[in-house]
């Protein structure tokens, strides 16, 4: 277990003495035996005292429930805060052990990819479950199952003309083609129907097409159509129209986390054991690297159930709020300015009064309580009595502006220290990684706990996002902790 685990020796014949000391929230525990070279038995639970009572307490109502009490001398646990990070856990634990058994103990299978085949003369697709590292960048995916990873490949290819078979080409006019030559569905190759330039475009076209999930091929459609439109070439615009229509339908099969595999980048949040903190987990070069904590201390978090038309707020630090004493000193600085407000208000009317008397035809002036009450209102409903002090500023000097916040900086700085194990996994730890995301990731919406965010065209992270990402997950804890928060 890692450093953070906590231990407890169990004695079996007092198993209600080491029972009661364990708390009821999720973890994963190990249970050890007397002699230093057995196995453990690991596993996680929602309830911790609740799992091992089950466990270590001899119950004569249930006896053919499993009971370790005779076997068990020392318990090791570690909290945790959702579902994913219990399974990330226990699946490390077990890897140290058992190694590549980990994967069947865990049940935990090779996600199904589509492989670009750009090493043959002739390039095509297939979908795989073993990607090879060494072509990580032609390897597309994780799809939910094989049979989601052959409907995108299949409806993919009905928009270009590579070719399906899956012979080694030896082109020859001799040869008798196939039926996707003869539907004009193939560039036909194999005996020559086509040049194999033309061939390598076709291929290059596909492959951008899979690397984009459709993007490059809508961008061509698009372009193409509104030009066609712009020169009122109206049905030729309505046929390219329709080919957009089922790129978008094609590209409607690949979620968002279908990527190259060298590219697979990803930021998943989700709850953590800790109160005021948020895990943070990174996935990239096939491996998940966390939990990292991240700190909501000065998020402006808001309840879901408030009834607020904004239910979460852009996340701000939280500004200083002024003791008694300096409230006092502001009073008396307004008081102050205030006075000397109406002293000026008195000097104004006296000299109104003198031009007036000399008929300059110069327009009369405000009155005292004017003048006073316009600027005192003006002092008294400044920033200075809700946080901080601030300096007056004249109108036409622009506000500060920040580089960046405190927040986006703590946020950096967090995913900054998850890159700095940047070892190469084994096979077994990108397998096992690999699995337990696309597991979590392909959940019904209604369980998948936690938000995963993905990087930009530039390959830079969201920060104002994942932090209002933060937010929500900080909200969702929130409401877990005290379910009757929003009543």
């Amino acid at each position: 277990m890692p450093s953070e685990s906590q231990s407890l020796p169990f004695d079996p014949a007092d198993p209600k003495a080491a029972l009661s000391q364990l708390p009821q929230s999720s973890a994963v525990f190990a249970l050890y035996g007397a002699e230093a070279h057995a196995q453990p038995y690991i596993g996680r639970t929602p309830s911790l005292r609740a799992r091992l009572e089950r466990l270590l307490q001899p119950s004569p109502k249930h006896p053919r429930r499993l009971q370790l009490a005779g076997r068990v001398r020392r318990i090791v646990w570690r909290l945790t805060g959702s579902d994913f990070e219990s399974l990330l856990l226990q699946f490390e634990l077990l890897e140290e052990i058992y190694g590549p058994k980990s994967l069947e103990r865990m049940h935990l299978g090779h996600p199904a990819f589509i492989r670009f085949l750009g090493s043959n003369r002739y390039p095509r697709i297939t979908v795989t479950h073993r990607p090879s590292k060494r072509e990580a960048d032609w390897a597309y995916g994780p799809f939910a199952s094989r049979a989601s990873a052959e409907r995108f490949s299949d409806e993919a290819l009905k928009l270009f003309l590579l070719r399906r078979c899956t012979d080694e080409l030896d082109p020859n006019p001799s040869h008798p083609g196939c039926v996707y030559s003869e539907m004009k569905m193939c560039l036909a190759p194999c005996y020559q129907g086509c040049t194999d330039e033309r061939y390598g475009e076709e291929a290059a076209a596909v492959e951008s097409f899979l690397a984009t999930r459709g993007e490059s091929r809508l961008v061509t459609l698009r372009t193409a159509r509104d030009e066609a439109s712009a020169n009122l070439e109206f049905e030729s615009a309505a046929a390219l129209h329709t080919q957009v229509q089922r790129a978008e339908a094609v590209r409607a099969l690949a979620p968002e986390l279908v990527r190259p595999l060298s590219q697979l980048r990803a930021v998943i949040l989700q709850a953590s054991a800790n109160p005021g903190e948020v895990a943070v987990f990174l996935f990239e070069n096939a491996r998940l690297r966390g939990p990292a904590p991240f700190s909501t201390l000065g998020m402006r978090i808001q309840n879901e159930q408030s009834g607020s038309s904004s239910l979460f707020a852009h996340p701000v630090a939280i500004e200083p709020i002024p003791e008694p004493a300096e409230i006092e000193d502001q009073g008396s600085e307004i008081r102050e300015q205030g006075t000397g407000n109406r002293e000026q208000g008195t000097e104004i009317r006296d000299q109104r009064s003198e031009t007036g008397s000399q008929g300059s035809g110069i327009a009369p002036g405000p009155s005292e309580q004017e003048v006073s009450g316009h600027e005192f209102s003006r002092v008294a409903f400044s920033p200075q009595l809700s946080g901080a002090l601030a300096s007056k500023e004249s109108a036409s000097d622009p506000p500060p502006r920040l580089s960046r916040s405190i927040l986006e900086a703590r946020m950096e700085a967090t995913l900054s220290s998850l890159k700095k194990s940047a070892e190469s996994p084994s096979a077994t730890v990108r397998q096992g990684h690999l699995a337990l995301l696309k597991r979590w990731y392909y959940r019904p919406e209604a369980r998948r706990a936690g938000e995963i965010f993905f990087p930009d065209d530039e390959g830079l992270w969201p920060v104002k996002a994942i932090l209002r990402g933060a937010g929500r997950v900080a909200a969702k804890m929130l409401t877990t902790a005290d379910p009757q928060a929003g009543d």
